[in-house]
């Protein structure tokens, strides 16, 4: 049986949740519509505009622990939050709307809330004294009588069953302890407001300040410099830290306090560490932390998938990238992001994982996919690419992987370019690409005797065409270069040449049912394939799916084996092939040209070390 209060009320209606504003909303529209006193009901706006604040700070926060580049020296724990904690924390922000409720209810209760001053220090005074005087030792014995057996296993562990502090963590808890929460932080407002000493400006204050000590502690990015407490020891009693309260949940029999350790110094609970661990992370701040074992450079795809980054929206960012019209309002400002970036920025880390114990991570080029296609831009890209390669180099990087566009063709010579200029290089760049042709040519059944491939003459569409061949499967390639066409031809073997047809039109394929797409077709284009089709891709962006009579396969991806710290796993299939090379300690670099008789090598060592293309596991 479920423990009384141990789950919301709404945890299944998902983001229909937020209906429950509605009221409020709903409230505070008629009254400015239809009401003279447009005051009557100012109670609501308020309400709805401190939850907004509130949500806007804990997102803060939130963005700001993602942001690795800044907080990589700082960690607390080292290992990154999975997606299984992201998807147990989803509903952090539920405690926000029982609080909202509450809150309407004290206002109907007692109208003359709405009456309040706009401003009163003496009520900032009192409820500081309160909350230092009854909030903080009340959530001290509180939190400890939740740690007791049974109020534990049935409501505390929830909290504690985050393995990472991440500010959303502070609101992953079930109602009972919320319920409690508003006690807590309601006593010093409700009893400032009984000694005539309350105003809205008091209200606002202590509750933003609250949630912003709340996500304080549970940052997994140490903030607080130690030498503040070096300067005023007595301060580390008055103020806790993300160090102090993270051994809480390692230690879990220490560190109960709210804000101050006053109460558990007065408590006997107080972890005797809690010092020296902060002063060791600190002190780390300025050094460079663990070396990656392989590093994924990767850029920016466009304007929507800037705001999917971990560090912009966490819970988009841990599922599958699709297209959300409420963020269109945020594309102006992300548009003057990208302009800030283009003129000021440099590489950056955006990700790290764990596999077998060797720590790979994944850098940015602060560049959008368009610039690439910006003749007077290429210059400054490869810049940055070089300058990436020759950091990972410095570093003691095994395996250095390029990404997409980071090793096209035209702009480096798949990654030939720094190879040449290095040859000194002992990280191996790698473009991965090699898996890729892999994974698509193994997602053909064996009956198939003939495909259709269009971005022919590409590094992919050449490392197909010339294994297909080999297969003797007719390969129909779609070129209008016939100079292109007979180069790739004469790497065929004499024996397999005349499996290499050149086509100029899609017509051409009117009978074909294995579409193998490298270069993006239009709708019209894809009408000329039969029914029954099947689109294999290899093209970014993917072409759209629009024929309901044919099937369209995923862009190459690969899922990772089960060692791997990050629950979901699945990359692409270039990431995924600078990780064989890695695990592989392969002393060759991989760029320019494919090369075709290492297809089936690389396909092999993937399977061996555990990796999976992804359309396998999902079948």
């Amino acid at each position: 049986m479920v423990a009384p209060l141990s789950a919301w009320p709404w945890e299944h209606l998902g983001i229909f949740k937020y209906i429950l504003y509605g009221p409020l909303a709903a409230k505070a529209w008629y009254s400015w519509m239809y009401e003279d006193n447009i005051l009557k009901d100012l109670w609501c706006i308020h309400i709805l505009l401190i939850c907004t604040l509130r949500g806007f700070i804990h997102q803060l926060w939130s963005s700001y622990n993602n942001m690795f580049f800044l907080t990589r020296n700082r960690w607390i724990k080292q290992q990154g939050v999975d997606f299984k904690q992201i998807d147990d924390e989803w509903d952090w922000d539920n405690f926000i709307i029982l609080q909202a409720m509450l809150a309407s209810m004290a206002c109907l209760i007692f109208p003359s809330l709405n009456t309040l001053p706009l401003w009163n220090l003496k009520g900032f005074i009192a409820s500081l004294l309160l909350h230092v005087t009854i909030s903080e030792p009340l959530y001290y014995w509180a939190h400890r009588f939740f740690h007791k057996p049974y109020l534990f296993n049935h409501y505390h562990s929830l909290h504690h069953s985050s393995p990472v502090p991440h500010p959303f963590t502070a609101g992953h808890a079930t109602p009972l302890e919320h319920l409690v929460l508003c006690t807590v932080i309601g006593i010093p407002i409700t009893g400032s407001i009984l000694m005539g000493y309350g105003s809205t400006a008091m209200i606002y204050g202590h509750v933003l300040v609250f949630d912003f000590f709340r996500c304080l502690g549970h940052s997994n990015a140490e903030v607080v410099p130690h030498e503040v407490f070096n300067k005023l020891p007595l301060l580390r009693y008055f103020i806790y830290t993300p160090t102090y309260h993270s051994l809480h949940h390692t230690e879990m029999e220490t560190n109960f306090c709210l804000f101050m350790p006053l109460f558990d110094a007065l408590g006997s609970t107080l972890n005797t560490k809690s010092l020296e661990l902060h002063k060791k992370i600190t002190s780390n701040s300025g050094k460079n932390g663990r070396v990656p074992d392989f590093v994924f450079l990767a850029h920016v795809v466009d304007i929507m998938s800037a705001m999917h980054a971990p560090f912009a929206l966490r819970s988009f960012a841990s599922t599958p990238f699709c297209m959300r019209m409420f963020l269109l309002p945020f594309w102006p400002l992300t548009f003057i992001i990208m302009l800030v970036m283009w003129g000021w920025s440099k590489t950056f880390l955006f990700s790290f994982y764990n596999l077998r114990g060797r720590l790979h991570q994944t850098w940015v080029v602060p560049r959008f996919g368009f610039q690439y296609f910006l003749p007077f831009a290429t210059k400054g890209i490869n810049k940055h690419i070089e300058e990436a390669i020759l950091r990972a180099d410095r570093l003691g990087v095994k395996v250095i992987s390029l990404a997409a566009l980071n090793k096209n063709e035209a702009l480096n010579g798949g990654g030939t370019l720094f190879v040449n200029k290095h040859p000194e290089l002992k990280v191996r760049v790698v473009h991965g690409n090699t898996l890729t042709a892999a994974v698509i040519l193994n997602e053909f059944s064996k009956d198939v005797k003939e495909v259709f491939l269009t971005g022919a003459t590409s590094k992919l569409g050449r490392a197909t065409a010339l294994y297909l061949c080999r297969k003797r499967v007719r390969v129909l390639m779609l070129t209008s270069s016939t100079e292109r066409f007979q180069k790739i031809l004469k790497e065929a073997p004499v024996d397999c040449q005349n499996y290499l047809v050149q086509v100029t039109k899609y017509q051409a394929a009117q009978n074909c049912k294995t579409w193998i797409v490298g270069k993006w077709i239009t709708p019209w284009e894809q009408s000329w394939a039969p029914s029954g089709t099947h689109f294999h891709q290899f093209v970014v962006p993917p072409i759209l799916p629009i024929r309901r009579d044919c099937t369209y396969g995923d862009l190459a991806a690969i899922k990772l084996p089960p060692d791997y710290t990050m629950e979901r796993g699945v990359v692409h299939a270039c990431h995924a092939g600078g990780v064989v090379h890695q695990l592989e300690g392969w002393s060759h670099h991989e760029v320019g040209a494919i090369d075709v008789d290492r297809i089936d090598l690389v396909w092999e060592a993937a399977l061996k070390h555990g990796l999976m293309p992804v359309s396998s596991v999902n079948n």
